[in-house]
């Protein structure tokens, strides 16, 4: 054999032996990775084929599979699309599943996940067509009605949470979709509203409450500067602070000045006062005395830059970075870097309210089979302990005074105590004009024995633009979500 023969069987024997190591690692080691990617049309097919569990919310399907005369044999439908869009998701047969419950828990609800397999096994034994299980979640349908109706055409979002389990109550994001029109079998009509949906201002398939571009949270991140100035030993609720119109930043010309350009409580206040007025100098002045790795710490303590799932994935929220005294000032009252989720702001108010202890956020209550039978339910966990029995008592009571007198009166219900705090966050320019800020509550209730937190946050200041603030526009809707829960 001549040499160019030789070298050309070498090149084609090396040829075969990458053809065979490429199909193997498809075949075997990447098979489950394909078949679980969202746009394998021949995995949603055969998903499609069989019936996927339902979504439940107090044994009411949120969303379900109804029996249809085409090839795909069912049909996912929403019966309260755009009120749960966001939590359920979409299942489409073009796009996927996502969004919400339906891709964070696809392999549950098709049956397909690997927790299943002995029970895929059973199915496979006697001959019975595999279904999905359904999913039970811990939604409250009065909080989830009253934090959409609060909202309506503003955007933002709601989270409240059962601060004793880390339940999830409520979880709204506006602008809202319906997750119908991504279901339907005309292709056409899904194609042309998945374009608009993704091509819409308000961005309408985002989930701002647990993820998106976060939000600097204003004001109410100055329950984590008392926290972390009580869990000092340095202060009290009752030590004296700087409360003047102005606090001087170290090594700048610049100054730090409160809401409205005074000074609070005539310039002499106490932690609680200063809280109720919600004092930007007196929080300023805190935050470059405790510094920044302070900041970071206790805000870690109540869950900022930690992975979590709800089973969707949560954006992590995050103090930043704080290179200087007048960084450490700006980070205290949750502007600078800041930046957070409103579930993140949701477990500060429940770690508050559950005498420091903030619980691990979850959605799903329990799993059921196919004849909603419980299969698994889900136990509560703690995640952190933020901070002490005391401190947590004291900042209750700081909290208690924003509303009864302070920032945060239109939070109060009767014959409710209630404790929150306001935050207006202030977020840039554009086109070289101040944007509206964005307009901050976070809250529980009832304060002496709390049954459910939340957090609001609308964008831009809402309906009130630029005359925006937190007390003003998010407080009456925190306090209808409370209202909903413990009125039960």
């Amino acid at each position: 054999m001549n040499s160019p023969i030789r070298r050309l069987s070498v090149v084609v024997a090396i040829m075969f032996c990458a053809l065979l190591v490429a199909g193997s690692l498809i075949q075997y080691f990447q098979a489950g990775e394909l078949a679980a990617a969202p746009n394998n049309r021949r995995t949603l097919l055969a998903d499609y084929s069989r019936n996927r569990g339902a979504i439940l919310i107090d044994s009411v399907q949120i969303a379900k599979s109804d029996p249809v005369d085409d090839d795909m044999k069912y049909l996912r439908t929403y019966p309260r699309g755009q009120l749960y869009a966001h939590v359920t998701g979409y299942y489409s047969f073009l796009y996927g599943a996502g969004g919400g419950i339906e891709g964070a828990a696809s392999g549950l609800l098709s049956g397909s996940s690997d927790a299943l397999f002995y029970r895929r096994l059973g199915d496979l034994i006697t001959g019975k067509q595999p279904t999905g299980i359904s999913l039970e979640l811990t939604i409250d349908a009065k909080a989830q009605q009253a934090a959409t109706s609060g909202l309506g055409n503003q955007r933002g979002a709601v989270v409240a949470l059962d601060p004793r389990t880390g339940a999830v109550l409520a979880l709204v994001s506006h602008p809202q979709y319906d997750p119908n029109s991504l279901t339907s079998h005309d292709s056409a009509q899904v194609q042309r509203t998945w374009k608009a949906l993704n091509a819409a201002a308000g961005r309408p398939l985002l989930n701002r409450a647990i993820a998106g571009d976060l939000y600097p949270p204003g004001s109410t991140f100055k329950v984590i500067t008392a926290a972390a100035a009580l869990a000092s030993g340095k202060y009290t609720e009752t030590s004296p602070v700087e409360a003047g119109a102005s606090l001087r930043l170290p090594g700048t010309t610049a100054t730090l000045r409160n809401s409205g350009g005074g000074s609070c409580n005539g310039g002499s206040a106490d932690l609680t006062a200063a809280m109720a007025r919600s004092c930007n100098t007196a929080f300023g002045a805190l935050g470059m005395e405790l510094g920044g790795d302070a900041l970071r710490t206790q805000a870690r303590a109540f869950g900022f830059n930690a992975p979590l799932t709800i089973p969707m994935t949560v954006t992590q929220s995050t103090v930043g970075p704080t290179p200087g005294e007048p960084q450490e000032a700006f980070s205290a009252i949750g502007q600078q870097d800041v930046r957070v989720t409103p579930l993140q702001m949701a477990m500060v108010a429940a770690g508050i309210a559950n005498d420091g202890v903030v619980m691990r956020p979850y959605l799903v209550a329990q799993t059921r089979g196919a004849d909603l039978n419980v299969l698994d339910k889900t136990e509560p966990q703690e995640l952190s302990r933020a901070v002490s029995h005391e401190v947590a008592d004291a900042i209750t009571r700081m909290m208690e005074r924003v509303v009864a007198d302070g920032t945060g009166t239109r939070a109060q219900i009767d014959g409710v105590a209630v404790a929150g705090k306001s935050g207006t966050a202030e977020h840039g320019f554009d086109r070289g004009v101040k944007r509206p800020p964005h307009a901050w509550f976070i809250a529980f209730a009832p304060a002496d024995d709390p049954k459910v937190a939340v957090a609001v946050v609308v964008e831009d200041g809402g309906d009130a633009g630029s005359e925006a603030a937190g007390g003003k526009v998010s407080a009456p809707i925190a306090r209808e979500v409370m209202r909903a829960v413990i009125s039960q």
